[in-house]
């Protein structure tokens, strides 16, 4: 585990006091951190396909499935560019008011947070400090007007550096998916949001995913994708357990909605930015590990593969579902404590949240039809 920095505040004043910590490593949370030992009893993933393995499972553990090469750092921009739209539509945070964004990694969503909310103190965090670096390169680059709105903080997801209280909002993207236990990270999120802050969050669903020609072998190299992250300590399916996640961290007024991609010949920047270039990128990175783990040959890979690329020719289609949650902390239950919170009256930070109702990302919406980058809402 990468030992923190000297944590500031997101306005670059006074430090937060450190929140106490356990002692031993925490699991990794963002796309970029290192690799510690996962948990020794990872969650089961349900089946994508009823096709056994064709040899027994010697699985190994990576802590972040994808890796952490240029390449996938460069997916990681793909999806947060070609996405934006899409899963930031409706967030946007006022000015003066704080907001932590945990796992920041490379920076994919940070500069789409700061775009979408000009004038927010936003505390970027990651347990990558060479993560951080790119981070802060990319934000310098590509939006140097809000390089004195943004904070960074090497510091990790289970020993926060921040006391009670500190934060308006926090917002995480693709956090969740990699966490054996999203609701420990979730209650001590909590501990930093102040009574009537709201946290955002957004995750992906593998189990959603329809594609056009339908193929078994296609279907099971993804099925091979989520048992790989799900020996790893994640779950690769978390976007529909958001509600019942939120909840039992003691959130209140959790809604979640759906966030639905489609690709096909009409949409060819959805076909290149989202169907090649972040879902079946992911897909082929994940290929040494499922040999190794022999889950499958190499030919009945390279056939999936195949397959699966099909879905971006003309002719195919691609569907896939994120869901966007947006929650509450609860102005009369406890900064930490079970992870159960109570409803009842918010104290003023509620009118906040009020105010901000576009934070939440609960408008429905739709793009332009037959636009080269359009999606749906629902």
């Amino acid at each position: 585990m990468n030992a923190p920095d000297q944590p500031q505040r997101p306005d670059g004043s006074a430090d937060f006091p450190a929140a106490s910590a356990p002692d031993t490593p925490p699991p990794p949370y963002s796309h970029s951190s290192p690799s510690p030992s996962p948990s020794p009893h990872p969650s089961p993933s349900p089946s994508l396909s009823p096709s056994p393995s064709p040899r027994p499972s010697r699985l190994p553990s990576p802590a972040y499935v994808h890796g952490y090469s240029d390449r996938e750092a460069r997916r990681l921009g793909d999806q947060a560019d070609t996405l934006a739209q899409l899963l930031h539509a409706g967030t946007s945070y006022p000015a003066g008011s704080t907001v932590l964004e945990v796992g920041c990694g490379v920076g994919a969503q940070t500069l789409h947070l700061v775009n979408g909310s000009p004038g927010a103190r936003i505390a970027a965090l990651d347990r990558s400090a060479a993560s951080l670096d790119q981070a802060r390169a990319q934000l310098a680059a590509q939006a140097p007007h809000a390089a004195a709105n943004v904070t960074w903080h090497h510091a990790d997801l289970h020993r926060l550096p921040f006391s009670d209280a500190s934060f308006d909002h926090v917002f995480l993207c693709f956090v969740l998916e990699h966490l054996p236990d999203p609701v420990r990270a979730l209650t001590g999120l909590r501990r930093v949001l102040r009574p009537g802050g709201t946290l955002t969050a957004i995750e992906g669903d593998h189990g959603s995913v329809v594609f056009h020609p339908d193929s078994p072998a296609a279907r099971r190299v993804i099925d091979h994708q989520v048992r790989l992250q799900a020996e790893a300590g994640g779950n690769a399916l978390v976007g529909r357990q958001l509600h019942p996640l939120l909840t039992g961290a003691g959130f209140t007024d959790v809604a979640v909605r759906p966030r639905t991609v489609y690709a096909d010949a009409s949409r060819p920047g959805l076909v290149s930015g989202f169907t090649r270039r972040t879902f079946i990128a992911m897909i082929e990175s994940v290929r040494d590990e499922a040999l190794a783990a022999g889950l499958t040959a190499p030919a009945d890979w390279d056939r999936g593969i195949t397959d699966l690329r099909r879905s971006a020719e003309p002719g195919g289609s691609f569907h896939y579902t994120f869901f966007k949650a947006v929650a509450v902390r609860p102005a009369d239950g406890p900064a930490d404590g079970d992870g159960r919170g109570r409803s009842g009256q918010h104290s003023r930070s509620a009118g906040s949240f009020s105010r901000v109702g576009s934070s939440c990302g609960m408008h429905t919406n739709s793009l332009t039809p037959g636009a080269s980058n359009a999606a749906s809402f629902t």
